[in-house]
């Protein structure tokens, strides 16, 4: 035990992320659930106080201009584009993961043209995600078929609009081959929509140079927007004068303030907005965006596959045999920046979580017998690491 203690202070050391988590307001937590709400930022509650008192309270309405409120979905759409490898000018901001899902979902039938009437969704997805794509199918006269991730390229057809997958998988926190299933999709005729909530700032995507026609994604995970902080939807410059909204509104008019019966879309990213914008959650995010300055993403990968090989070890070092067993992979290929582990008892699952916070390891679970912890390599190091496999030993032992 206390050589992994020794290797996780030596790797802290030597860890160039490190300085970054004296950004965030942590405590003496393990806190390993930055994959269901980043920690927050340190410097955010100042700028959102300046927000209340001057922006809303002082300058009220003058704010849409004089602060850049009215132009804030583009603007913060650019500074997420880098993380998600992205040219400028294919993102906007706004709405919720779910809403994105399904402006994405239909443009990309209408997008896809006559005579394709199936869309391919991730069989293991997050429920949300099928529930959307399901809704949208009945809407446009299409059918879902549920296909698992690998099945994909043998499942595309003639009748394929457009497939939706998750780059990682909320439960296992398993990688998919982003490049080789757009390809395939591309090969068939059909359009591929990424949803990109469990992957954005864990790990480069690459959405230009992959070829990626439609992505969404939240922002309160690992880019630490905020409980409830906006999502974002990508759209490919090359399908922007194409992209059909199924959810047109006035502020993704080419004239909002004529308020002209007609719809007449906007160019651009602007295509994707709908209503007004949340400016104070939305604001709190392009706030928390500034942890990112100077920060690769490349490096924050390097970080979250160390991290999670050596809490693999330690796991497998500290844990009563048998107790435990990774779901997630072993493979640096095919692992997002999560582990999730399947407990022995199904049915104490729920009290493993519970007395691991208790003892100050937060994580989540996924029923029914899935521990799951995620690691944010811009705060957390190594030494948390080797503390959450100790304790979680300790736990099941007990």
């Amino acid at each position: 035990m206390s050589d992994f203690k020794e290797r996780a202070e030596a790797l802290d050391t030597a860890d160039e992320l490190a300085p970054l988590r004296e950004l965030f307001t942590l405590d003496d937590t393990v806190y390993l659930d930055g994959n269901s709400l980043g920690a927050l930022p340190r410097h955010v509650p100042a700028r959102m106080q300046e927000v209340l008192t001057r922006e809303w309270g002082a300058l009220r309405i003058r704010s849409w201009g004089e602060s850049g409120w009215w132009t804030a979905p583009e603007r913060i759409g650019d500074r997420i584009a880098p993380l998600v490898g992205a040219a400028a000018g294919q993102i906007v901001v706004g709405d919720s993961t779910s809403v994105n899902v399904f402006k994405a979902v239909v443009a990309a039938t209408r997008l896809a043209g006559e005579g394709r009437d199936e869309i391919l969704v991730d069989a293991s997805t997050f429920p949300t995600d099928g529930y959307i794509a399901g809704s949208a199918a009945r809407m446009t006269g299409h059918r879902v078929v549920p296909v698992a991730p690998s099945d994909v390229p043998a499942a595309l057809g003639p009748r394929t609009a457009a497939v939706l997958l998750n780059h990682v998988d909320y439960r296992t926190g398993r990688l998919h081959d982003l490049p080789g299933l757009t390809a395939a999709a591309h090969e068939a005729g059909a359009l591929a929509v990424w949803d990109l909530c469990h992957s954005a700032g864990a790990l480069p995507v690459g959405l230009d140079a992959h070829g990626v026609d439609l992505a969404v994604g939240c922002t309160y995970k690992y880019l630490n927007g905020g409980p409830g902080s906006p999502a974002y939807l990508y759209v490919a410059e090359r399908h922007q004068e194409a992209f059909d909204s199924p959810l047109p509104g006035w502020t993704s008019h080419a004239d909002p303030f004529a308020m002209t019966p007609g719809y007449a879309p906007a160019d651009g990213s602007v295509r994707g907005r709908v209503g007004t914008p949340d400016i104070l959650s939305m604001l709190a995010l392009e706030s928390a965006l500034d942890v990112w300055d100077g920060v690769s993403v490349e490096a924050v990968r390097a970080k979250s596959l160390a991290l999670t090989d050596f809490f693999l070890e330690c796991v497998a070092a500290y844990a009563p045999e048998g107790r435990v067993a990774p779901v997630t992979p072993v493979s640096h290929a095919e692992r997002g920046s999560q582990v999730s582990l399947r407990c022995e008892n199904a049915d104490g699952t729920a009290e493993v979580m519970r007395v691991l916070i208790e003892r100050g390891v937060v994580g989540d679970l996924r029923r029914p017998d899935v521990l799951r912890f995620g690691f944010t390599p811009l705060y957390v190091g190594f030494a948390d690491a080797e503390r959450a496999a100790r304790i979680l030993a300790e736990v099941l032992a007990a």
